[in-house]
């Protein structure tokens, strides 16, 4: 079975619009475990526009689950890793301004910095996550890395196939094979929905986790939270 792990960069986002501490994020995670969600996901960026910071910290205790915590590996973002110590860490190559992730990592480009990051969160326990794209050499490239798994960045397949292009899945299943092959897990994420969730999940051999975050809290608002988590278990199995 393949893991939900509910990204709650939403619930700040709509908390922040506010100023004050509605919805809180710590409940939420709370509730999207005790309603089944297999891990808690946040990608704090360095303006804390959604998830701050100090979230991270506070969140801590709160996650009995898997905790992976998303981020380009700056300075600040490396040092609150090393503290909180979460059960994964993924690297994503964001820039200062972006609205949303929006490319995977050169891992042939930047492999040597790539090394040196994942060295780090590995020698403390931390299990490491590359956000790449479907392309072959970059999986290779991943490997070289030394991480223990890449996630798939699930964007373009999630609008291809809302066209009603099945064959856009076809990429991320050549680069899951492959990733299984070199021994690296395989993690996606971006734009999954329950419209798209099962053919993704059905065409990627041995799929570790997914990472879902805007469309599950845009289903719930009209579904409910916990109908909605039971919708993507169910499709996960």
């Amino acid at each position: 079975m393949t893991k939900l792990s509910v990204n709650i960069n939403k619930i700040a986002t709509l908390r922040n619009s506010r100023g004050g501490d509605l919805p809180n994020v710590v409940q939420f995670a709370k509730d999207v475990q005790r309603f089944g969600a297999e891990g808690v996901t946040i990608h704090p960026r360095p303006d804390e526009r959604h998830i701050r910071y100090q979230d991270a910290y506070d969140l801590k205790p709160e996650i009995h689950t898997e905790y992976n915590i998303e981020g380009n590996p700056i300075d600040k973002f490396m040092d609150m890793v090393l503290e909180i110590k979460p059960t994964q860490v993924t690297l994503v190559p964001d820039s200062v301004d972006a609205i949303t992730s929006n490319a995977g990592w050169d891992t042939l480009k930047h492999k040597d910095f790539l090394i040196d990051v994942i060295q780090e969160f590995k020698s403390n326990g931390i299990r490491t996550s590359i956000f790449v794209d479907p392309v072959l050499k970059q999986i290779e490239g991943a490997k070289a890395t030394g991480t223990d798994r890449i996630e798939l960045y699930t964007e373009s397949f999630a609008h291809e196939f809302g066209l009603g292009n099945k064959k856009a899945i076809t990429p991320y299943t050549e680069c899951a094979i492959l990733a299984d092959s070199l021994d690296l897990g395989v993690n996606a994420g971006h734009d999954l929905s329950l419209d798209n969730i099962r053919f993704f999940k059905e065409n990627i051999p041995n799929l570790l986790e997914v990472s879902i975050g805007h469309a599950l809290i845009s289903e719930s608002l009209y579904l409910g939270v916990e109908n909605v988590i039971q919708m993507y278990l169910h499709k996960l199995a």
